[in-house]
């Protein structure tokens, strides 16, 4: 999958230091992931892109982790992803399942490791209690509304899962289900074959 990189400043009073922290901007798929009546849904679109070619139809970017409770999704280089999801499950056993401690030093471990650092790919996480989002620069997002979503197809996503969650009566699965259909009918990194995880 492609990735374009842009940067931005920040300043550490403490230190009294200026820091240049990238941001990816990922293209090339769509992840969606809700928390709704009591049940979480992540999904996810099966398009693999590379530059300008559709290299893949079915690709699967949402797995469930920790004995099916944690689902996690993810945009950006497969290769990349995977070894972060290999990173946040070892970090998973080593916390017994503390989502929001495994969190916390995955994204730590992302910061500070040198081959970490150079994985270009952002994950969202998420139980029936909590929502994450986290990226490479060590950042660390809990959406205010309990819904994630990432890729180019992301800000699509987020707009229908809003406006379905609001003004209709479907399940978590159905809204998740919808968003990345309407997404896939416009956004051109995103396709109709869709992957959803239920807990």
């Amino acid at each position: 999958m492609s990735s374009r990189s842009y940067y931005f400043l920040t300043y550490d009073a403490t230190s009294d230091n200026l820091f240049l922290n990238k941001i990816m901007k990922i293209h090339s798929t769509t992840i969606l992931g809700i928390r709704y009546k009591g049940k979480a849904a992540m999904g996810g679109d099966g398009q693999v892109t590379f530059e300008n070619t559709i290299m893949k139809h079915k690709a699967n970017k949402v797995r469930r982790l920790y004995h099916d409770k944690i689902l996690a999704g993810f945009a950006g280089g497969v290769a990349d992803a995977l070894t972060l999801f290999e990173r946040f499950e070892n970090k998973l056993d080593e916390f017994h399942g503390n989502l929001e401690r495994a969190v916390i030093e995955l994204a730590k471990d992302w910061r500070t490791d040198k081959m970490l650092r150079r994985l270009e790919a952002i994950l969202g996480i998420l139980d029936k209690d909590h929502s994450y989002i986290v990226s490479g620069s060590g950042d660390i997002i809990q959406p205010d509304d309990g819904i994630i979503a990432l890729g180019s197809g992301g800000p699509y996503a987020l707009a229908a899962a809003r406006a379905l969650v609001k003004y209709s009566n479907l399940s978590a699965k159905e809204i998740v289900e919808q968003s990345i259909k309407l997404t896939a009918s416009i956004c051109l990194y995103t396709n109709e074959n869709i992957v959803i995880e239920t807990l």
